[in-house]
Formats: C-alpha cells, structure tokens, sequence
C-alpha cells in the first residue's frame, strides 16, 4: 500500500492557558495521498485555517503526529508551498523579483533564480507582466505571482488558504481554471481551504467537512465526478447532487456536539 503524502494522527489544538484555555482541533486524523486535491469546508471557526498554518509548520499543536512523505513537520520547509488570500507580494519588488527572492532564499544562483522566475510566470500566464510591481497589477495577476513563487522552488506539497476569496467571481473562476490546469499538469498534492462549496467540488479529489465545538472532521465526500473538469459540468445532476449534500453535511457541523445531542 502506497504510504500517505501527508499524514495527520490524532491531532489537538488549543489557544491560551488555564481557565481561558480554548480547543480548537480535536482528533484531526486526514490523510492525502500523491497528487490529490482535498478541500477542507466548514463553518467560521471550525479550525480549517489553523489546520493548514499547523501543516505549514506556521503553528504548533499540543499531540499528535504530523508528517510529510513519512518525515515529522516541526517548522515552515520548501516541501510545502502556501498562497494565501493576501497576497503578501513585497511592494517594492517586481513580479519577477518577488519570485527571485524566494528562489534566492531557497539557495538558488542569481542566472538560475532569473530562468525559474521567469518559467513560473509563463505558467501563470504572465510573462508579459514580469517587470511590474504589485501596485500595477490587478488582484488576480498578484495571486498568480503568488502561485508562481510558491511553485518556484518545486514543493512537494501545495497549501492555499481562501486563495481566491477576495477576488470578482470572474476572475475568480479563470483562477479556479488556471489552478486546475497547473494541477493536471505538474501533478500537485493540494490542501485548499475554501468556504465555496461549488468551488471545492469543482476543484478537488476529496471534501472534508469540518464541524465546530471544537473544530473536528465530521465527514468526508470522493468527488467521482471525471475529470478534466470544465464550467459545464457544474450543470450536471452529479455536481450539484455532491453540491447539496456538502452544504448538508456543513449546516450539521455547525451545530455544536451537545446542541446536536440535545435536538
């Protein structure tokens, strides 16, 4: 049996100390296999971002076991590359420069660091804007410079959290394409936190829904829906079939265990 790209056991999370001590992932057991795509959906604060900042190597964890093709996560490492849904481009640095300097930083020379940088922004479709700087490019060009650096320094793993949140939804949905082609192409594993269920269907291998009170895995959905994906298919029956049932499964796990309980 194939071992796990990433493997999650028994995972806990809490904030603060004593009698203001609050849990905030319990039991989080998740693997994801070479090349998948898993969505993490839920409710506001069910603890999917600190999930993917803990996988990042961003935050600590009270237990449980974390690791990365059988190596533990103790730090932030170029195995994983995050995008956010701030861009955190650095303003006084061109596209192509805010790719060199996290090359630079991976070790990589100043000729070799110039041909990645510039290879990456031809896959994100942006070569032409390689000499801009973040003030002169729209909101879904920074993302793309995003994606770019974090693909750079070839990662094993892909995290993005809400990377397109803060986008129009058509530029929204040329990302979601964009990603997908990257995706199919170079064969990423991707953790991707979204609150937009059609985009997490549309996206992803795998839904994994997380419920609050604490944050915890309350269910978890197979996309079988054949892929490569275009716009049409979210007409299908079977598209939004999976759609309803995901928002099912989230309405549940918004509801706190003793609520559930007690109804």
């Amino acid at each position: 049996m194939t071992p796990p790209k990433l493997r999650i056991a028994g995972l806990h999370k809490s904030f603060g100390t004593g009698e203001r001590r609050t849990e905030v992932l319990r039991d989080i057991n998740l693997d994801l296999a070479d090349n998948e795509f898993v969505s993490l959906v839920g409710t506001s604060g069910c603890g999917k971002s600190t999930l993917l900042s803990i996988v990042a190597g961003l935050q600590d964890f009270d237990a449980g076991d974390l690791s990365i093709d059988g190596a533990p996560i103790l730090q932030p490492g170029l195995d994983r590359g995050v995008v956010f849904q701030s861009y955190t481009l650095l303003p006084w640095l061109t596209a192509r420069q805010n790719i060199e300097f996290a090359l630079k930083a991976a070790g990589y020379d100043r000729a070799t660091c110039r041909r990645i940088a510039l290879e990456h922004l031809d896959l994100v479709k942006l070569s032409h804007s390689a000499d801009r700087y973040p003030s002169e490019l729209s909101g879904g060009m920074k993302q793309r410079v995003a994606i770019a650096r974090a693909l750079s320094y070839r990662p094993k793993m892909l995290l993005m959290d809400e990377p397109f949140g803060a986008l129009d939804a058509l530029t929204r949905h040329q990302m979601q394409e964009l990603l997908t082609q990257i995706w199919e192409e170079h064969r990423l594993t991707v953790l991707f936190v979204t609150h937009d269920v059609e985009e997490a269907v549309y996206l992803s291998d795998r839904i994994v829904v997380m419920g609050i009170g604490p944050g915890r895995i309350t269910q978890t959905f197979n996309v079988d829906i054949e892929r490569p994906r275009r716009e049409e298919v979210m007409e299908s029956p079977a598209f939004m079939d999976l759609q309803r049932g995901v928002h099912k499964a989230i309405r549940e796990g918004s509801k706190r265990p003793e609520m559930a309980l007690a109804g």
